[in-house]
């Protein structure tokens, strides 16, 4: 693995309830805690699996938004080379 800088726009996120949307079946909701230019390390974390749910990616995050993240680790580390949008969970859309 090549050496990487983390990224200033992440850093600025450190300390806040988030949404990764990885390339896989997976989204992951929780506190962004750090990250090391390879790594995002959430805690308090959701790491959802949608071959085992009928919700949809979009449902499950907005019902996440109004009901709560339901929480199943108390720390994951997420390859960065697997994300395809991190957002704030304050700033999920209800509607």
């Amino acid at each position: 693995m090549t050496s990487r800088e983390p990224s200033p726009l992440l850093e600025a996120m450190i300390g806040e309830t988030v949404v990764v949307d990885l390339k896989s079946s997976y989204v992951c909701l929780g506190t962004l805690v750090s990250c090391d230019g390879h790594f995002l390390e959430l805690r308090d974390a959701d790491l959802h699996d949608f071959r085992d749910s009928i919700a949809t990616r979009e449902v499950y995050v907005y019902d996440s938004a109004r009901f709560g993240i339901r929480r199943n680790r108390a720390r994951v580390l997420i390859q960065q080379d697997d994300v395809v949008a991190i957002a704030r969970y304050a700033d999920i859309s209800e509607s």
